[in-house]
């Protein structure tokens, strides 16, 4: 079974770099503008995008997630125009794309559907923060069927027999959460944070990439001996917000190239 994401981190791993994964939620700032951004970002070292399905109940997104999410509303985002999106999306970048979405979204449009749609536009994982792996058979055997993996999180505060058995439950790679609580950008992480990282790596059979809170290369820098791979999200969001329409892709193309020259590999 060929998967996009295992073949790009297999060939990352043999180059001796780490992933960079960037999130962007679906529909924000519009449809109409994320392409060519996206196509930018990719063009400026982003190996993995994840994508955001919009929820408006999520309990891992912090305050600026959540403020990306309620903008795509407004955009009038919906799971069908986000797959319709996704095949445009997949005509004009060759990265791999993950979901993150929470159950409710999946259960409303059908998870055979939602399984379905996703390989149809090109996706190779998805991300249910708030779905156990206890209660993922149904979910994991209908994304498998359709050649995509079901990423699990991990978090410090997870016992660690408990973590090596979300690992092998999780495909594509394991999502390590770097901190207990939602996601946002932090100036620095926790010290046991690196430790933890190069703990659960080692005895992880799957990659492990680490996001909630990556925001800027000295995290990156400090992190990489145990990771992987970087998700970055918030710092995303908040560059586009701060960012006027006729700047941002030059500003996101040169936050991006700081991000991945410190993705080389170090462990």
């Amino acid at each position: 079974m060929h998967n996009q994401l295992d073949a790009t981190m297999l060939q990352l791993r043999r180059q001796k770099q780490k992933a960079l994964i960037a999130y962007l939620a679906a529909g924000y700032p519009k449809f109409s503008e994320q392409i060519k951004l996206i196509q930018g970002m990719v063009k400026n070292g982003v190996d993995v995008l994840e994508v955001g399905i919009p929820f408006s109940d999520p309990i891992a997104d912090g305050p600026t997630i959540q403020f990306a999410s309620q903008e795509a509303f407004k955009n009038g985002v919906s799971v069908k125009k986000i797959f319709h999106w996704l095949k445009e999306l997949r005509k004009k970048v060759d990265v791999p794309i993950v979901l993150m979405t929470y159950i409710n979204p999946v259960l409303a449009f059908g998870i055979e559907t939602f399984a379905r749609a996703a390989e149809q536009s090109g996706v190779s994982g998805v991300i249910v923060p708030d779905m156990i792996p206890e209660e993922s058979g149904e979910l994991r055997e209908k994304l498998n069927r359709h050649h995509i993996h079901l990423i699990h999180l991990v978090a410090p505060t997870t016992p660690f027999p408990r973590q090596l058995k979300i690992a092998r439950q999780s495909g594509g790679f394991l999502y390590a959460v770097s901190v207990a609580g939602v996601t946002g950008a932090r100036r620095s992480l926790p010290k046991e944070t690196k430790n933890w990282l190069k703990k659960i790596r080692k005895a992880s059979p799957l990659p492990v990439c680490v996001g909630f809170g990556i925001s800027n290369p000295s995290v990156i820098r400090e992190l990489k001996e145990g990771a992987d791979g970087f998700i970055v999200g918030s710092a995303v969001i908040d560059l586009i917000r701060k960012t006027k329409t006729s700047q941002r892709r030059k500003s996101m193309g040169k936050f991006i190239r700081l991000l991945s020259k410190e993705c080389d590999y170090a462990g």
